[in-house]
């Protein structure tokens, strides 16, 4: 009985510190890599901005364009811009992915692919996880309308103003990303941004969204906008 016991407390004590290892690396060790990993991202796209390679978007009716030359497809798995979001903090930003699938939200935020380019007409949709990898939107609930998300693609800063959410929605409420988002409130084709993550906070039954709309665009030349020096 004793042998038995003591084999059942040891294999008790194994897996508790199988769990404890578990938990550290979800909680901790991936944080770090992703942490690494986004921040390797931007180094890239600055260096390749440094080179004059950003690719520019058009903008807006009546905005002025940085360049008329034709932007080329974004790169699966590549990074083409960094997202600034002040409400989430002043050093917040991360780099944006084309893609959404789990080694693309490793590194950083993810672009869905079917969605309108960033900037252009259409509804510009991102992904991003609220816990571990980094967690990127682990305080999206604290997006109110009237705050800011700004981008860059190297060459134009683009400021989007959110118009509603977080709104709670599930995994198969696929409109939310179309062109013109279903239960969004816009009533017609415009140039829209789609935010999407996690909910419950650690796990994925629902998801939550914010909608917002391009407020405004300027050349990366002319310095920051104003939502990113308040």
């Amino acid at each position: 009985m004793r042998v038995i016991v003591r084999t059942v407390s040891e294999l008790c004590i194994t897996v508790g510190a199988l769990i404890v290892l578990f938990v550290a690396y979800v909680l901790f060790w991936t944080g770090v890599r992703a942490d690494g990993a986004m921040n390797d991202q931007i180094d890239r796209l600055h260096r390749q901005w440094s080179r004059g390679r950003a690719q520019p978007t058009a903008a807006a009716p009546g905005e002025r364009t940085v360049t008329a030359r034709r932007p080329e497809p974004y790169r699966r798995g590549e990074a083409f811009a960094i997202m600034y979001i002040p409400r989430l903090g002043a050093g917040w930003h991360k780099p944006v992915l084309e893609g959404t699938g789990t080694g693309v939200l490793k590194k950083g935020l993810g672009h869905y692919a079917r969605t309108a380019r960033l900037g252009g007409r259409g509804n510009f949709s991102v992904a991003g996880h609220r816990r571990t990898y980094g967690d990127p939107f682990k305080d999206f609930p604290r997006l109110r309308p009237g705050d800011a998300v700004v981008l860059t693609d190297g060459s134009t800063w683009y400021t989007y103003r959110i118009d509603k959410g977080p709104y709670k929605t599930v995994p198969t409420d696929v409109g939310v990303i179309d062109p013109v988002p279903g239960k969004s409130g816009y009533a017609r084709p415009g140039r829209y941004l789609t935010l999407t993550t996690c909910d419950p906070e650690w796990g994925h039954s629902h998801r939550l969204i914010v909608w917002a709309h391009l407020d405004a665009t300027q050349p990366v030349d002319t310095g920051e906008p104003g939502a990113l020096r308040r």
